[in-house]
């Protein structure tokens, strides 16, 4: 197994539209690229949904005597996901040892064979799931994701500190306006820290309500950078 460029894509606040972009931006790379998405948000996994593969599940295969799941293929991406391994009825309630070793699994104990590149679905917060990516599947690089409001840029400089800490690259952020704001925001505070704006994505339906088979100019943008 060869994977040549590993992607986190993270916000510390949730509900800014990090899983959408990560599922848009995996499909675009997918036309000319072998990608793969882990969704490494445990408690709130979304990537099965976005890719409407919700009632399927891995095929469990062995190779050289241990067991691996057999990523979920849609869309020309390889996708394994908490979502398509526990009971959609259940809530993950899990320490953070749990929570860690479900990471491990998702990353180890998944046959991605050869990849251009991995995406990986980071949750909100800058908690244990960034400690255990960081030591099991070091991304090359990060992607940050806000909303053009102050809450969601405060929430960023968090995620800039945590990334920035554990030494991993980060390319830039996406302004992504999911609210439909009419008016434009200055990002002052990532401004100051000279974070580098890669794409505006405004507001449409193919992406708030998520089309697969669509693809927004700002992705294919996005796309164009990495």
């Amino acid at each position: 197994m060869a994977i040549k460029k590993i992607i986190a894509i993270a916000s510390a606040k949730g509900g800014v539209g990090k899983s959408t972009v990560t599922a848009a931006l995996a499909i675009e790379k997918a036309k000319n690229s072998k990608v793969g998405v882990i969704d490494a948000d445990i408690y709130g996994p979304n990537q099965h949904l976005l890719f409407n593969v919700e009632n399927k599940k891995p095929e469990i295969i062995t190779i050289d005597d241990k067991k691996y799941f057999k990523p979920i293929i849609a869309h020309n991406v390889k996708l394994n996901s908490m979502g398509l391994i526990l009971d959609s009825d259940k809530a993950a309630l899990w320490r953070g040892p749990m929570l860690s070793g479900a990471i491990k699994q998702l990353i180890h104990s998944t046959e991605w064979g050869d990849l251009d590149y991995l995406f990986i679905d980071m949750p909100p917060g800058t908690g244990d799931p960034y400690l255990t990516i960081n030591s099991e599947i070091k991304p090359d690089y990060s992607i940050l994701i806000t909303t053009p409001n102050t809450l969601a840029e405060h929430d960023l400089v968090k995620s800039i500190e945590v990334f920035n800490k554990l030494d991993i690259n980060i390319l830039g952020y996406v302004e992504n306006n999911i609210s439909n704001k009419k008016i434009s925001y200055d990002f002052k505070l990532l401004d100051d820290l000279d974070l580098k704006k890669l794409v505006s994505i405004s507001f449409c339906d193919e992406i708030y309500e998520f089309n697969p088979k669509k693809t927004h100019d700002s992705i294919k943008d996005l796309s164009s950078l990495i």
